[in-house]
């Protein structure tokens, strides 16, 4: 490196900044490349056992099977056209998949909002502690499942038996986990803003809440997980339409290829929904370093 040397000062030129070649555009045609091996890899272990013969057709149809005829298989996702002409493969796919994402993000809104107003009132006020929390407790470990007859018989048929569902899924767990998340908060942040004279609303406002909302999102991001499995339950007995309605009719009509074509839908629908979420959540949590496919920070 050179140096310039003026009235007996020597000054040396600033070091050109190393290139970041962690960019951007670099993590996502990697965790791209990475999540083609990973598909590719497993979907030629599948051919490859069908090839010797191990994956039976009738029952393990491969993938070049039951996505080679996009359209035969499409024409079960519209099941609101019966006897009339029914929507384009691509419009009939993509309106199921619309239906049953719609259901899982007002459930896991509803719930989370819920949870929240919930783990704060119970961690703020010993009244509410004492009649609330043992009932949460009690209710928590329920499964979900076994909600179905009672949101049937609250809601009946349609959309909301869905919504509650995930909703019920999604409210327990994230309101003992909003609870606990609050009580790990250090008391030294608490004390010095009490020392600064921050009202109790402050308190809430400025340091708990951020303090707990990396955690909450992490723990909504796996209960994301959860909801899809609850709602394809829902759809599939007491709601009629979406992604869950078409696997019971493929169970139904014993069509393995459609069984999983249906399945690749909910794969992909459901990774391009944690997607989406991972990229909000690095939105709101800017302050935080990126999360990866992985979840990791």
């Amino acid at each position: 490196m050179s140096t310039t040397t003026t009235v007996g000062v020597t000054v040396k030129p600033k070091p050109t900044p190393p290139r970041k070649t962690n960019s951007r555009l670099h993590r996502i045609a990697t965790a791209a490349g990475w999540w083609i091996a990973s598909v590719a890899v497993f979907a030629g272990i599948w051919e490859l056992a069908w090839a010797v013969g191990l994956a039976p057709e009738l029952l393990l149809p491969p993938p070049h099977i039951f996505l080679q005829d996009f359209t035969s298989q499409a024409q079960f996702f519209d099941t609101s056209t019966i006897g009339a002409q029914q929507a384009q493969p691509v419009v009939a796919v993509l309106s199921t998949v619309m239906a049953t994402v719609l259901r899982v993000l007002a459930g896991l809104a509803l719930g989370f909002v819920a949870s929240l107003i919930t783990g704060v009132l119970i961690s703020q006020f010993r009244v509410v502690q004492g009649l609330v929390l043992p009932a949460v407790t009690l209710l928590a470990p329920i499964s979900p499942i076994a909600w179905l007859p009672v949101s049937i018989f609250l809601f009946g048929i349609g959309n909301a038996p869905a919504v509650f569902m995930v909703f019920i899924g999604v409210y327990f767990v994230m309101t003992l986990a909003t609870i606990s998340l609050i009580n790990d908060v250090p008391a030294t942040y608490v004390n010095v803003a009490r020392t600064m004279g921050a009202t109790r609303r402050q308190i809430l406002g400025q340091v708990l809440l951020p303090s707990i909302l990396p955690g909450l999102m992490q723990s909504l991001r796996l209960n994301l997980f959860a909801a899809w499995m609850v709602v394809l339950l829902a759809e599939a007995v007491g709601v009629g339409t979406g992604l869950g309605q078409v696997v019971m009719l493929a169970r139904n009509t014993f069509n393995a290829s459609l069984v999983f074509f249906a399945m690749t839908v909910i794969g992909l629908s459901g990774y391009l929904l944690d997607v989406l979420f991972r990229q909000l959540q690095n939105r709101l949590l800017w302050w935080q370093p990126m999360t990866n496919g992985g979840g990791n920070r």
